[in-house]
């Protein structure tokens, strides 16, 4: 009978297992490998993190200057209202007034009116275009009619309607009679 005091009680724990250096190299380079490969995963779990961050923020600026847009839209013309409103009251106090009224205060009045709209249309950057005497210009003025004139040939004689710009843009043409070669 073996003596028990020799055997060990796990089969194969006395044995030593031998390891060749060519197994023992892929082995470091296979732990080398997954530490790579655990690290790069890494990176790219942050990474797509980070491109969902920018996305989200992104997509809130979009937002954001979608509803600014529409804000500015909704009360660009605030002020100007508010300015209009001051001459639409003194329009009809005007009107109010203007069985008791003499000549001269309604003339008075409805200079003050006036310049009321021409404050506004200042502020607003509205500008008046009164081209009289000046060279026929088809991106500012609508000629209404030619007139034999001594003046040089399409010149403005006469304004009709005045025009009007905001901001350098054509609101409205001014309408004119130009001048037109004698025959």
């Amino acid at each position: 009978m073996p003596d028990p005091s020799k055997t060990s009680a796990v089969p194969g724990a006395d044995e030593k297992t031998e390891v060749l250096p060519e197994t023992a190299v892929q082995l470091v380079e296979m732990e080398r490998l997954q530490n790579e490969l655990a690290a790069s995963e890494e990176r790219a779990k942050n990474h797509w993190e980070q491109y969902l961050r920018a996305l989200a923020d992104v997509d809130n600026v979009r937002k954001r200057a979608a509803k600014d847009l529409e804000n500015t839209r909704q009360f660009a013309v605030e002020k100007f209202a508010q300015d209009l409103i001051g001459v639409k009251d003194s329009l009809e106090l005007a009107l109010a007034s203007a069985s008791k009224a003499d000549v001269a205060s309604l003339i008075e009045g409805q200079s003050a009116t006036l310049r009321l709209l021409a404050k506004a249309f200042e502020k607003a950057q509205i500008e008046e275009i009164n081209p009289e005497g000046v060279p026929f210009n088809p991106e500012q003025h609508e000629a209404m009619m030619a007139q034999p004139s001594d003046a040089p040939a399409n010149t403005v004689l006469n304004v009709i309607q005045r025009g009007y710009l905001l901001n350098g843009r054509l609101l409205r043409p001014a309408r004119v009679v130009v001048s037109a070669a004698k025959s």
